[in-house]
This record gives structure tokens, C-alpha cells and sequence, in this order.
């Protein structure tokens, strides 16, 4: 079994609490808690409480980003975890300057093979990498220490 970084398992456990949510349209509270219960680090508590929080406060703007790039397709026909994973990715774009987008990306990717279909992967891919790329053009791609470090050293070759 392979051994996962603790951030990836508290994103596994934000997916579990938003497909919940997703699916009970209800409170999440009670389930956030039971499932977070397990999670003793004070900053990833607080990432996955952000990143809930986040999405759900979010979830109009962050669909409507999701069927920009899915020209053809409703939203409702995306698979229900598809559709939460993306979010999540999202939503670690826009609102979470410390993470690289890089990292964002790959998570959501390997957390779809885990737990969604065999093609999930693929597509979250495509959509985030369009995303990124948009937001990178129209400047809304908000990153503050690593995560555009790559970026910036390729730039300053290119010149």
C-alpha cells in the first residue's frame, strides 16, 4: 500500500465530507466531525475546514468555471465526485496562495484515479489545465511564495 502525504489523506477526507454533503444536501457538520476526528495536526485540520468551507460558500462561481470548459456537456451528466474533486482543485487554485497550482492539480488527479472512474483522471486534467492556463492570462492566478517559482526562473530564460 502506498504511503500518502498527510495533506493528500485530508483531501481524501474533505472529498468524503463534500460528497456527503453533495448528496444530503444537509448540514455537514456532523459528518465534518466524525470524519476529521482523526486529523491531530492543527494546520491540516484547518486547511480541510478552509477548503469545505470554500468550496460550499463557493460552489455557484466554482460550477460555472467547471461549464466553461465542458462545452458540450451539462454539468449535471459529470460524475457527482468529478464534479467535487473539481471543485476542490478549483477552489485550491483561487483561494489557496501557498499551494502551487502544480500540486493542486496532481492531487486531484491521483485522488480521482483512487476513487472515481478510470477516465476521471484525464479529464479533471484537461479542465484544471484549462482553468490555470485562463487564469494565468487574465492575471487572477494569485500565488505567493513557491508556487510560481518554476514559472518565474523560465520566464527570466526565455528573455
Amino acid at each position: 500500500m502506498p504511503k500518502y502525504s498527510k495533506r493528500r489523506i485530508v483531501r481524501e477526507k474533505v472529498l468524503q465530507i463534500l460528497y456527503a454533503y453533495e448528496l444530503n444536501q444537509d448540514s455537514h457538520s456532523l459528518t465534518k466531525d466524525e470524519i476529521l476526528v482523526e486529523i491531530n495536526d492543527a494546520n491540516d485540520k484547518k486547511f480541510a475546514e478552509d477548503l469545505i468551507s470554500r468550496v460550499i460558500i463557493n460552489k455557484k462561481s466554482l460550477d460555472e468555471r467547471i461549464q466553461t470548459r465542458v462545452a458540450n456537456w451539462e454539468i449535471s451528466r459529470i460524475a457527482q465526485l468529478d464534479k467535487v474533486l473539481l471543485r476542490m482543485g478549483i477552489c485550491e487554485l483561487l483561494y489557496f496562495p501557498e499551494i502551487p497550482p502544480k500540486v493542486s492539480i496532481n492531487e486531484t488527479i491521483e485522488i480521482a484515479k483512487s476513487y472515481s472512474t478510470t477516465s476521471s483522471g484525464k479529464f479533471i486534467n484537461g479542465i484544471m489545465d484549462a482553468i490555470l492556463t485562463e487564469l494565468k492570462e487574465k492575471g487572477e492566478l494569485k500565488k505567493s511564495g513557491r508556487g510560481l517559482v518554476e514559472e518565474t526562473i523560465s520566464k527570466k530564460s526565455d528573455q
